[in-house]
């Protein structure tokens, strides 16, 4: 992982880019206990622990030479730290994802994606048109069923980070290429 201010990449040709929420340990065990509990009821496939997060923004493939444009969007972000509580279990049957979400969702939150389109529209980049909708996807090819209730999990969101989606032979692994904390 890079520090703040310096930026590693592991190849030259476009990079998968997003940006992301990033749980810390805590979070992510409490995320992972839960996608475990909901495997249990509705079956699919688990994501592994060290790739959960909430996208705010997709990129999909990025010239690295675009890399500094995309820092100085996220440089200019000015949102307060919040909490976020995800506290409701959901499947969406076109692509049979089994997730989490908040059944309330903080303004922050909402200002944050709002102000990361924003700047990334401003320097020329496309932005997701559909309205945002925060989630930690849990399971993936999910039957689903009963919509169930789950034990809350409370996010402390203190930053967010550009993440490069790393495709190997066998599979696909997250690098956070850059952090920024939040006021």
């Amino acid at each position: 992982m890079a520090e703040a201010g310096k930026t590693e990449t592991s190849e030259s040709g476009p990079l998968r880019l997003f940006f992301a929420l990033w749980p810390d340990d805590a979070t992510r065990a409490a995320l992972n206990r839960t996608g475990k509990w909901l495997h249990q009821h509705w079956g699919g496939r688990r994501m592994r622990a060290d790739t959960l997060h909430i996208t705010l923004a997709f990129l999909g493939e990025t010239p690295v030479d675009k890399l500094d444009a995309l820092i100085a969007c996220a440089d200019s972000v000015e949102i307060e730290a919040f909490d976020l509580v995800l506290d409701e279990a959901g499947y969406w049957r076109h692509n049979h994802i089994g997730w989490l979400g908040a059944s309330e969702t903080p303004p922050q939150h909402f200002e944050l994606v709002g102000a990361l389109n924003a700047g990334l529209q401003a320097a020329g980049f496309a932005v997701d048109a559909r309205p945002h909708v925060p989630h930690v996807t849990l399971l993936r090819k999910s039957l689903g069923g009963e919509l169930l209730s789950c034990a809350p999990v409370r996010w402390p969101i203190r930053d967010f980070v550009l993440v490069q989606s790393v495709t190997e032979s066998d599979s696909a692994h997250y690098e956070v290429i850059r952090r920024w904390p939040l006021g």
